[in-house]
């Protein structure tokens, strides 16, 4: 039998930082082992472009220099069963290992339709995160011709995308009434998919897929209005599930979701085992309430906070949920979001009051480069506190959304966004007299303070 003092199940985000977030807290005085089931990672949000981009699996790898850097011992082997009285795990090739703590990130899975006859012909693909089957789905998509994508989340949008770069007719199909509609209000779904449509791709909201047909291999995509959409290959996007499996044959708490329940420092139900990433619960930052945002960033959040507290509750810090941080590229431009978007918020109750605010990346304007940045801003009525943000636009708009992902997190105000102090220059930002975040701050509170003027004579 093996011992170690610390064993990690999963080597993807929160695999890895949890193993190295370990080894910085506690130093060389204890024993870590990471295992994982495959012999390489993929970037898992790399993987739609590896197809269009990269056009290559080896490119989208992470490197395993930083365990080895670690001194992180690596095995191999894919683990089958959790014995928590023992303390004990057993692989897939009978090693039995002994950990003192443990910690579970074994991700999510995709979710697949099997309410949809034809879900399982041959060229229907949902998206494994296998070096191995993404080569396979990578070799098929030279011969192809029309591709139908279902799901018009990040990962179906994203794909649609890269995939049409291939010169491939494709066609996405959204169930919903918009595409990302989770992320962003309308005016910003809207100004993805004319993107999207202005390319040449197909984009059908507000369809239901009725069955997928063939006799061996995908011919069609039939919707519920009878339509036939030719197609050769289909990409199962409608997003993924917890993998609590492991979990819950262990006998630790799960939800409905399948997902290890956690408290604020990702402990579970066994005090000696914690659970970060996709596999365990997430809880929305503003109700408490279940939320399916399944995130690389919130598992790196989480892992740091295991790593951490494996041993000793060294960092003391609330997991207060997840604030639901995006970005995504399409066609060159970029959009990101934070918090809740303006529909979801009204949803909840909460009283609103919104800014919003167009610029340009550099200024002047004139310069090379530079696009147009729009932003949305969303603060409680009453308290001014930020309740959500999305932006459109060039690259910096990716990072300016991490700034309003933590003044979410540390409940910043419009005055004090306003007022907050910025670094700017020509080439690489907007001007200090029109900054995005400060303009649509005080398009907020402007907006609040005309209502309450109302009927006021100066």
């Amino acid at each position: 039998m093996k011992k170690t003092d610390l064993l990690v199940i999963g080597g993807s985000a929160g695999g890895i930082l949890s193993a190295t977030t370990a080894r910085k807290a506690y130093g060389e005085d204890i024993d870590i082992t990471l295992i994982r089931d495959t012999q390489k990672v993929m970037v898992p949000c790399g993987i739609p472009y590896i197809y269009g981009t990269l056009h290559s699996t080896d490119k989208n790898v992470i490197p395993d220099a930083g365990l080895a850097d670690a001194r992180i011992n690596l095995m191999i082997d894919r683990v089958v069963q959790i014995d928590k009285e023992q303390k004990t795990v057993t692989t897939e090739s009978k090693e039995v290992i002994h950990y003192k703590k443990l910690i579970i990130a074994t991700g999510s899975l995709p979710i697949i339709p099997t309410f949809i006859p034809g879900h399982d012909l041959e060229n229907v693909y949902p998206i494994l995160k296998n070096k191995d089957y993404l080569n396979a789905i990578l070799e098929k998509m030279e011969a192809v011709k029309n591709v139908v994508v279902i799901g018009g989340g990040f990962i179906g949008v994203e794909f649609a995308e890269q995939i049409h770069m291939l010169g491939k007719n494709v066609t996405l199909i959204e169930m919903a009434d918009a595409c990302l509609w989770q992320a962003f209000d309308k005016s910003y779904t809207d100004d993805i998919e004319a993107k999207l449509k202005e390319s040449g791709l197909r984009i059908m909201t507000g369809t239901k897929v009725k069955k997928i047909v063939g006799e061996q291999s995908v011919e069609a995509v039939v919707i519920e209005n009878g339509e036939l959409i030719p197609a050769d290959m289909v990409i199962l996007g409608l997003g993924v599930k917890p993998n609590g499996a492991l979990g819950k044959d262990a006998g630790l708490e799960v939800n409905q979701k399948g997902a290890i329940v956690v408290d604020q420092y990702t402990r579970t139900s066994d005090p000696n085992i914690f659970a970060v990433g996709d596999c365990s619960e997430k809880k929305c930052f503003f109700t408490g309430k279940d939320v399916p945002v399944l995130l690389a960033s919130t598992a790196a959040m989480e892992a740091k906070i295991a790593g951490s507290n494996a041993f000793h509750l060294r960092l003391v810090r609330a997991n207060k949920g997840t604030i639901s941080a995006f970005a995504t590229k399409v066609l060159g431009k970029t959009f990101a979001a934070a918090g809740l978007t303006e529909a979801r918020a009204k949803q909840e109750g909460f009283s609103l009051m919104v800014g919003e605010f167009t610029t340009m990346d550099h200024h002047p304007g004139s310069l090379p480069g530079t696009q147009e940045v729009n932003i949305k801003l969303i603060f409680s009525k009453c308290s001014g506190i930020i309740l959500g943000a999305q932006i459109s636009g060039g690259d910096t708009v990716a990072e300016m959304i991490n700034t309003l992902s933590l003044a979410i997190q540390k409940g910043a105000t419009a005055t004090e966004l306003n007022t907050f102090q910025v670094a700017t220059h020509p080439l690489v930002s907007a001007s200090p007299i029109a900054y995005p975040i400060n303009a649509a701050s005080m398009n907020a509170l402007a907006s609040n303070c005309k209502h309450l003027n109302e009927g006021l004579e100066f």
